[in-house]
């Protein structure tokens, strides 16, 4: 799941913001905010966490909006949209590689913004040059 994720969320960099970026399996220690949004695959919910800081929250909102100085409120709208984004294109690389393989997703839902401390099994970072988007995964969540 977590290789598949990490596609689309690449694909995000290279076709969506058309930033370069570099993959590590070092968690950040900064402040983010925090999206969670669950993926239920043959009766498992996996819960997909993706964060953020603020700086390339508002560097999307330039991108996307055309705005330079963002509220939090919309700083948070973009994170969320961001994540239905790389969870929806995964959600269509699952299928386009794996045939049969579907998985459905849900909506999005903003947590904090905070030191991410969420438990998760695996996780990638995403560097975007000095900001990052931190993917991480929950397996099998009950919640």
């Amino acid at each position: 799941m977590l290789s598949t994720i990490t596609k689309a969320a690449t694909n995000f960099c290279e076709h969506q913001i058309r930033k370069p970026y570099s993959l590590s399996d070092e968690m950040p220690k900064m402040r983010m905010f925090i999206a969670s949004i669950n993926i239920l695959e043959n009766n498992n919910t996996h819960k997909v966490y993706v964060a953020a800081p603020t700086e390339l929250l508002q560097t999307l909102c330039e991108i996307f909006l055309f705005e330079d100085d963002c509220d939090e409120e919309t700083l948070k709208d973009m994170l969320l949209e961001m994540t239905n984004m790389i969870v929806g294109s995964a959600k269509v690389i699952a299928q386009e590689e794996n045939g049969a393989k579907k998985f459905d997703i849900r909506t999005p839902v903003f947590l904090d913004i905070n030191d991410f401390n969420y438990p998760y099994d695996s996780e990638v970072n995403i560097s975007i040059g000095d900001t990052n988007i931190l993917v991480a995964i929950k397996e099998n969540d009950a919640a």
